[in-house]
C-alpha cells in the first residue's frame, strides 16, 4: 500500500548516509518540512528524533521524526509524527548500482487524517512529493561525492572575507533602496 518511488543516484551508498546522517539537513530534501528546532544529541541513533516544522508561516505543526531502523549504507526507517496530520513510516534503501545507487524510498501513513483517507487520495500525493525529496536529495548525495573525489570534503570553517565575492548591481541597487 505504501507510496515508492526510486532513483539513481551518481553516489556511493555511504555518500547518501553521509548526508542522512546529518539530522539539520532534514528540511533540506524533505518537501514540506519547512525548518529545524533541534536534532537530538545521538542522531543517527535508533531511537533519536529530529524536532522540525511542517507548512509555510505563520501556519506551523511541529513535527518530529525518529529513527526506527538505521542500517547505513543500506536502511534507513523513519516515523515522522505530525499532530493531527498523524503518523507515517518512511523507508530508504539503498541498493549499489553499476552507476551509482538505486534509492527507494517508501512511505505510508499509519494514523491520523491521511490515514483514514483511501490510499487513492494519499497516495499520489506522496509519490509526487517524494520524487521531489529524491531529487533533492541526490543534489545533496552527488555534491557530497565531488566534494570527496575532489578533496574538498572537509567543513567549510572560515567565513569568506567580503572581498572575495561582489554583489550583482541589482542586489546592491536593491540594498540601497530598502530601509534595512
Amino acid at each position: 500500500m505504501a507510496a515508492r518511488n526510486t532513483r539513481l543516484m551518481r553516489c556511493t551508498p555511504d555518500d547518501l548516509f553521509a548526508v542522512l546522517s546529518d539530522g539539520w539537513l532534514y528540511p533540506v530534501w524533505v518537501v514540506g518540512a519547512a525548518r529545524m528546532r533541534d536534532v537530538d544529541e545521538q542522531w543517527p541513533r535508533e531511537g533519536s528524533r529530529i524536532h522540525h516544522s511542517l507548512g509555510v508561516w505563520p501556519v506551523m505543526i511541529h513535527d518530529q521524526t525518529e529513527i526506527v531502523e538505521w542500517d547505513p549504507p543500506r536502511v534507513l526507517r523513519l516515523r515522522p509524527r505530525a499532530g493531527i496530520l498523524g503518523r507515517g513510516v518512511i523507508r530508504i534503501d539503498a541498493r549499489p548500482h553499476a552507476e551509482g545507487t538505486a534509492v527507494t524510498i517508501a512511505e505510508e501513513p499509519v494514523s491520523g487524517a491521511a490515514a483514514v483517507l483511501p490510499s487513492l487520495l494519499w497516495k499520489p500525493l506522496l509519490v509526487l512529493r517524494n520524487h521531489e525529496c529524491l531529487n533533492r536529495l541526490a543534489f545533496l548525495a552527488e555534491g557530497r561525492r565531488e566534494e570527496r573525489e575532489a578533496r574538498e570534503l572537509d567543513h567549510r570553517t572560515d567565513t569568506p572575507e567580503p572581498a572575495e565575492g561582489t554583489p550583482s548591481p541589482q542586489a546592491r541597487d536593491d540594498v540601497r533602496e530598502a530601509d534595512v
